[in-house]
């Protein structure tokens, strides 16, 4: 392969005809090479970060753990289609990748995607720093979350399936205030907010949900109740979007996401990290909701409403990132 003569000419198409010839021939040395000589041709003044990012994508998807494991370091992989350490956890078991990691966050992360897809790494050493306050295995009253679902070329990030929505009365509607559950659920879609063209409010109300959805003033609504398993997984695929255009955090940055909203929503925040018996103890007398504006979808949402009937508090979120 001429990889030499394609970074000089900087010529994109060629380089990514090679990325695949690696890839079908598994020979991940000469791919890891050419990541490596396209990385430092910025220094003849070639831009070629999409075929690097593309390279260390591809490494952490297809090739064996110890390639993968090598690409979890800070800034590879910035511009792939999802976080390298969901990428590589989409297709390596922990134990494939702990031998090689380089000790860091990305490492942990990778961990957590891990947990995420259902592996119990409890009693795995934690590779770095502890970036999240998790569990690191499944709790028996977690759902199982939405998962990414990468391949060479493209990735899908399913959503949680959701039952169909009734026309709902709304009351007069209450003045809404700000609290640290709506602090909360307004994060989960930061990357909407801060990187792409989304929009969130949140609010709670001495009330109920259905009152919250109204302090919201939609010109109608419709509901449906929600399980929690159901609830927190749609929490933890926005806190995991990157919604239209943003760089998507990953289902490890979900799940955390979720924990810490319904964390806030049961006022436990100042108890962090809450005993996982104890939060899920403490959600499950919560009464979630799922709603809408009776309006066609037209990309990325999140309307959920919450109520606490022990505190009288009902707490709603509208979250839109058009495509």
């Amino acid at each position: 392969m001429d990889v030499s003569g394609a970074v000089d000419r900087g010529d994109l198409d060629e380089l990514s005809h090679l990325i695949d010839s690696c890839c079908a021939n598994r020979d991940w040395e000469a791919l890891t090479d050419l990541r490596d000589r396209c990385r430092r041709a910025h220094e003849r003044g070639r831009q070629l970060w999409p075929i690097t990012t593309h390279a260390e994508y591809r490494l952490a998807l297809e090739a064996p753990g110890s390639f993968a494991a090598a690409v979890l370091v800070e800034g590879a992989g910035r511009f792939a289609l999802g976080p390298l350490p969901e990428v590589a956890a989409a297709r390596h078991e922990w134990p494939e990748l702990a031998p090689h990691v380089a000790p860091g966050p990305p490492a942990v992360l990778a961990l957590h995607e891990r947990v995420v897809r259902g592996e119990d790494c409890s009693a795995a050493p934690l590779p770095g720093p502890p970036v999240l306050d998790l569990p690191t295995r499944l709790q028996r009253w977690e759902p199982p979350y939405p998962l990414a679902e990468y391949r060479s070329h493209s990735a899908d990030f399913p959503t949680p399936p959701l039952p169909s929505t009734e026309p709902a009365t709304l009351p007069t509607p209450p003045e809404g205030f700000s609290d640290d559950a709506t602090r909360a659920l307004t994060a989960l879609v930061d990357t909407w907010t801060t990187a792409s063209d989304g929009r969130v409010e949140a609010l709670v109300v001495e009330g109920t949900a259905i009152d919250a959805i109204a302090a919201l003033r939609p010109p109608v609504a419709r509901v449906a109740p929600l399980d929690t398993a159901t609830a927190l997984a749609v929490l933890a695929w926005a806190g995991a979007s990157g919604g239209a255009h943003g760089r998507r955090p990953g289902g490890a940055a979900g799940r955390f996401g979720a924990w810490w909203a319904a964390a806030a929503l049961v006022d436990r925040l100042d108890d962090w990290p809450v005993p996982a018996d104890e939060l899920g103890a403490a959600i499950d007398r919560l009464e979630w909701f799922v709603w809408d504006a009776a309006e066609p979808a037209s990309g990325w949402e999140l309307r959920v409403a919450v109520t606490d009937p022990r505190r009288g508090r009902g707490w709603a979120v509208a979250a839109v990132d058009a495509r």
